[in-house]
């Protein structure tokens, strides 16, 4: 989303609000009952935020009695990597969680397992699950002691590189246990079906697809085994998640997911093609760019990148001086620009610094071009110093 002043390009912190989805938060404020209200005005509310969570469900193939609404993405994380389940009226122990090395904070931190019931698993130079690993680790999982639960994103959030889900949802079943997949950077972007993938839950966020903050879900593949509640109450959501029900961003988060499935298939190839356009810029200018996971599948709308020679914090300021917005990978860490735990993981100096671009759909030619422009300035500027600029 560009101007004559600003270019937007962060979008995989989150999306500008959708047109449409505005449109339907304004109507939804006229919307004054409780949605558990039995009366006219709570049937009302009640239709709203079904019709939201069939649309929600619709995006990702599944049923949409089977979509669990949450304050956003971190608590369906917390909810969900939870040792107890409930499998109908008997209890389900997890007694060991297995996430990988490159997963979001909200992820990474395990939910409500002990620490020492987490265990990271490594991924390769190229940024992908390391399989092998996986599969050594879940062959020593002890059963007698409870089920094993892994933790994979399909979308890494930093480097946009599509991870291999269905190849780690064989190992876990084979071994007993739960996959959860976090799949919060891919819906909308690539075809995202529960049962393809043959996850047992997803993991999505409204702000994401243009729709509005402050809403997410947990999506499972059927009823017959859920975790214990986070939150106590009054038993809305089935009981999995109480509390009055947020309906206006329910409501746009329903529209947004129905615009995310309508324009996906156009929009996947056009941001690639933007991209391409981008990462050829930024070569042609400073050959010496590193582009990471260039060398396997990744979403077409992201680029996460290494200037050798500039630091991660001095780049986005210099990026947003020339009146770029991106960011040094993940935004969910209250504004801090540290090391990236991702490059990290794939072997490489997070020392080094990287920058991430991320478009959407109203990224624009225009926009590209201011990119690679302000990307030329800043590295002439790092070569004029020797230094970062």
């Amino acid at each position: 989303m560009g101007t004559a002043e600003r270019t937007y390009l962060d979008w995989n912190a989150t999306a500008p609000l959708l047109p449409a989805v505005r449109d339907a938060l304004v109507s939804a404020l006229d919307l004054s009952g409780n949605p558990s209200s039995v009366h006219k005005e709570g049937r009302a509310v009640r239709a709203a935020v079904e019709a939201g969570r069939r649309d929600v469900a619709a995006l990702v193939g599944a049923d949409a009695s089977h979509v669990v609404f949450t304050s956003g993405a971190t608590e369906a994380a917390n909810l969900v990597l939870c040792p107890h389940f409930k499998m109908g009226r008997s209890h389900l122990n997890i007694s060991h969680l297995y996430v990988s090395a490159i997963e979001h904070p909200a992820v990474r931190e395990g939910g409500r397992f002990s620490r020492s019931a987490v265990t990271e698993v490594p991924v390769t130079e190229q940024g992908l699950l390391d399989i092998e690993a996986l599969e050594s680790l879940l062959s020593r999982h002890d059963r007698a002691l409870g089920l094993p639960m892994v933790a994979l994103m399909l979308v890494n959030n930093e480097t946009g590189i599509i991870q291999p889900v269905k190849d780690a949802a064989r190992l876990v079943h084979a071994a007993g246990g739960l996959l959860v997949v976090d799949a919060v950077q891919a819906v909308g972007r690539i075809p995202v079906e529960i049962q393809a993938l043959d996850a047992d839950f997803l993991i999505v966020s409204s702000h994401k697809i243009g729709g509005p903050k402050g809403v997410g879900a947990l999506i499972s593949r059927g009823e017959v085994m859920m975790p214990l509640p986070l939150i106590h109450g009054g038993g809305q959501e089935k009981g999995h998640r109480s509390g009055t029900e947020n309906t206006h961003a329910i409501l746009g988060f329903g529209v947004a997911a129905k615009e995310a499935a309508r324009m996906q298939n156009a929009e996947s190839a056009r941001l690639a093609s933007l991209r391409t356009r981008l990462e050829d810029g930024m070569r042609v200018s400073s050959p010496d760019v590193i582009i990471h996971g260039a060398d396997v599948a990744r979403v077409g709308n992201t680029t996460f990148f290494t200037l050798p020679g500039l630091k991660s914090e001095t780049g986005q300021i210099a990026f947003d001086i020339e009146g770029v917005a991106l960011s040094a990978g993940s935004a969910c860490s209250s504004g801090k620009v540290g090391e990236s735990h991702v490059l990290t993981a794939m072997g490489q100096d997070p020392k080094l610094g990287a920058l991430r671009i991320s478009l959407g759909h109203a990224t624009t030619v225009d926009d590209i071009e201011k990119a690679v422009r302000a990307f030329s300035k800043i590295a002439g500027r790092r070569k004029l110093s020797g230094q970062a600029a």
